[in-house]
């Protein structure tokens, strides 16, 4: 397995379209992607920087994921996400090496794209994403 770029900076917010518009005015910046994400429990936002993005994400309820999230820690970094080329070796490859996974198998995300999470403890306290891009 090998992380092929940064996909993706998520950030949990309260309030997405205020999030962008801080994002419009301070760093002329605007989403190239907008998606609800019902089996995620998240609208998110998707501002490209440069070859990677940065994920804006706002909770659709307060017992999702991000909810939990911004109850527990506010507004700020969620998550860190790299693209990998194949997400269930990668999977395999992380299990093998006794890594503490959320997802044993991927799921769709955003984009259309498979993804899978890292547990925070497993590394340095970060929640790790894998993104397997689609080809559409």
């Amino acid at each position: 397995m090998k992380l092929l770029n940064l996909d993706h900076v998520g950030i949990a917010v309260h309030d997405l379209d205020a999030a962008l518009e801080a994002y419009r005015n301070r760093y002329g910046v605007d989403p190239l992607h907008r998606d609800r994400v019902e089996a995620q429990g998240v609208e998110e936002a998707m501002i490209p920087v440069g070859g990677s993005f940065i994920q804006l994400l706002q909770p659709l309820g307060p017992d999702t994921p991000v909810g939990r999230f911004l109850a527990k820690n506010g507004e700020g970094l969620h998550h860190v996400a790299y693209v990998v080329a194949d997400i269930g070796a990668a999977l395999a490859h992380l299990e093998e090496t006794g890594a503490r996974l959320i997802d044993r198998e991927p799921r769709v995300g955003g984009r259309g794209a498979k993804i899978a999470f890292v547990h925070p403890a497993d590394l340095a306290g970060t929640l790790i994403e894998l993104v397997e891009l689609s080809e559409a």
